[in-house]
């Protein structure tokens, strides 16, 4: 692998709960992950259902950031197969204060009844941290702000030689975080922006910590950002539905995420 490779791989990019089926065929069914490749380090966006189908083997100990503890966001972390991989070490960060808590918020999901056992007694080795201060994986710089969403989300910043990533997932507009949000993506080369609702959709679901790919488009014009992903699709909305509203968007350098592109950075 190349030492200056900067990329991103979309492994699920549908929101809520995973779909199937030939009128998803186009922009996928599983819900939030997204794999960054830079040089010879590995850093996953969310574990939704697409972490399934993610690669198990790295040159070095790949990363988990999660934006928050939705279930739609962690639903693939049981079934990640590099997790039962003896000898295996994968390093997870979550929003949480304590590494104690961090552990505890994931098992209460991840244990029974609801699970047949712990993230922590698979047979490879899973290290659970709390996001409490920037930090780097290898010569990519993460930071994060607060994002506006039930429960809270972070909104995620990743930069490696002299270009930025910026994940905006479950994200809805708002005074109070906009303004540091256009800061915080400044520039970036490659802005991701939750889309999930029409425009026309969006007053009905006010509240539900969604936004439109017209905030995604506005965001990008403001931060000048170089492109736009949206991501974080309707479960309900099928592939023509889909490709109709990418259609009528007609903005160079915006386009709706596919599961399994790849996108340099």
């Amino acid at each position: 692998m190349s030492g200056s490779l900067f990329q991103l791989t979309v492994l699920g990019t549908r929101g809520s709960v995973p779909v199937c089926g030939r009128d998803y065929s186009v922009f996928g069914g599983n819900t939030s992950c997204y794999m960054v490749t830079a040089g010879e380090e590995t850093i996953f966006l969310d574990a939704g259902s697409g972490l399934v189908n993610a690669p198990v083997s790295f040159s070095s100990t790949p990363v988990i950031l999660l934006s928050h503890l939705h279930l739609d966001h962690i639903i693939g972390l049981g079934m990640y197969p590099r997790l039962s991989r003896k000898g295996m070490e994968t390093r997870l960060y979550l929003p949480v204060d304590e590494e104690e808590n961090a552990l505890s918020l994931l098992n209460g999901l991840y244990s029974p009844p609801y699970w047949p056992l712990s993230l922590t007694d698979y047979a490879g080795s899973l290290e659970v941290n709390a996001l409490k201060e920037p930090f780097t994986v290898g010569d990519v710089a993460i930071d994060w702000i607060t994002g506006s969403h039930p429960g809270g989300s972070l909104v995620f910043r990743l930069r490696y030689r002299g270009k930025t990533l910026v994940y905006v997932t479950d994200y809805e507009r708002d005074d109070a975080s906009y303004e540091m949000l256009v800061s915080f993506a400044r520039d970036a080369d490659l802005l991701m922006v939750d889309g999930q609702y029409t425009t026309e959709e969006y007053p009905k679901r006010k509240g539900f910590g969604h936004s439109t790919p017209e905030i995604g488009i506005e965001l990008k014009d403001r931060c000048n950002a170089k492109r736009l992903l949206l991501i974080h699709h309707d479960p309900g909305k099928t592939d023509r539905i889909m490709l109709l509203q990418e259609a009528i968007l007609r903005r160079e350098n915006v386009r709706f995420a596919r599961e399994g592109e790849v996108y340099s950075i």
